[in-house]
């Protein structure tokens, strides 16, 4: 399926994209999402178009990520990856950063000052913009929105760095999709439709990678109400739960 991520993620949707891909529940709001390989795609071609040609950047520069699992943190990090960025996720320092993406939340909480180029996201259902948008910052699904649906691709190769962990060990694309498919592994996650408490599971690499380097579509829960999983698993064909009990 590719060596790099944009590779391994165009190589899922290529084989339906009509086929759900992404379906994300939150149990303290009631949303459920789903998106379909191709909605995903857009978002993501979106998303890759919004950095390379409204911020100019492109492999090499880095973008901060402090985002919850989410399908639209899923858009964020698959568009940074095709573009060709290194990604600092889960809390990193902005130091160095060319762009920043983060949630509302944590954008009221008070983040670093980062780089000028700085996105925030409301994570509203049917992504919707925000009312109000926080001084000094962009709504990012407002901006996506106006770019292309259509990325052409940027020149990403498997030796390209892809993320960066929180104590600063930086991972290729090749090295994180060896990571992803162990964790795959690990997980029990070996096709087929897949259940991911992601409450349980945070780290991208858990919730998203894992399952695309194992050729899986993800059902992703948060805030989760451990009650409901057996009958979620079941109403969306999911053969595998990953969560407490793993």
């Amino acid at each position: 399926m590719g060596n790099t991520v944009p590779s391994l993620f165009a190589a899922i949707v290529g084989r339906d994209p009509s086929l759900p891909l992404v379906t994300f529940y939150d149990d303290a709001s009631g949303e459920r999402a789903e998106l379909s390989g191709a909605t995903l795609a857009n978002w993501v071609a979106k998303t890759a178009n919004l950095l390379v040609d409204g911020c100019g950047l492109g492999p090499g520069d880095q973008a901060t990520v402090w985002l919850p699992p989410h399908w639209q943190s899923a858009a964020v990090l698959l568009g940074a990856w095709s573009a060709g960025l290194t990604v600092a996720y889960g809390e990193p320092t902005a130091a160095g950063a060319a762009v920043e993406f983060a949630s509302l939340s944590v954008v009221e909480a008070g983040v670093p000052a980062g780089p000028p180029d700085r996105f925030v996201l409301g994570l509203a259902p049917m992504g919707m913009p925000l009312r109000e948008v926080p001084a000094g910052w962009t709504d990012f699904v407002a901006d996506m929105r106006r770019h292309g649906d259509h990325f052409p691709g940027a020149p990403v190769g498997d030796d390209t760095v892809a993320l960066v962990d929180p104590d600063g060990t930086p991972f290729t694309h090749a090295a994180l999709l060896e990571r992803a498919a162990a964790r795959a592994a690990e997980l029990g996650i070996d096709g087929g439709r897949v259940l991911i408490d992601a409450d349980v599971y945070p780290w991208p690499v858990d919730w998203l990678l894992a399952p695309l380097a194992a050729g899986a579509s993800l059902v992703l829960s948060t805030h989760t109400d451990l009650a409901k999983l057996p009958g979620r698993a079941e109403s969306e064909q999911a053969a595998q739960i990953v969560g407490p009990t793993v």
